[in-house]
């Protein structure tokens, strides 16, 4: 039993991220598909939903994030915000790229439904 917990955390972990690929779709390109592993590593932990019903620390990405303009994508990405760190320093410019070309594949959630009001 001693090493059930560590399995358990270890298939958690590589469940998110598969989760979120489902989403965006299997037929992605080997920039994207870079992009998708280096963002579940560096920016999963705060932009990955941990389990349904579970809000995250910031904001969940999409296709539509940053306006959909690359560049400001990139600029928050290299500077960090307030409440985001600068990656910069940690991140090479293509992984940058890459993170940028599989977050633009993740589509727009569709808006609920709006609950009939008595």
């Amino acid at each position: 039993m001693k090493h059930g917990v560590p399995t358990l955390l270890l298939a958690l972990a590589a469940a998110a991220p598969a989760a979120y690929a489902q989403q965006a779709g299997s037929d992605l390109n080997e920039t994207q598909l870079l992009g998708r592993q280096v963002f579940a590593q560096s920016c999963g932990i705060c932009h990955l939903q941990p389990s349904l019903g579970v809000k995250t620390y910031g904001p969940m990405l999409n296709k539509a994030a940053a306006a959909g303009s690359d560049e400001v994508m990139r600029a928050f990405i290299v500077n960090g915000t307030d409440r985001m760190p600068a990656f910069k320093y940690y991140l090479k410019p293509a992984e940058i790229d890459a993170i940028i070309a599989y977050v633009r594949t993740v589509p727009v959630p569709a808006a609920p439904a709006p609950s009939a009001q008595k």
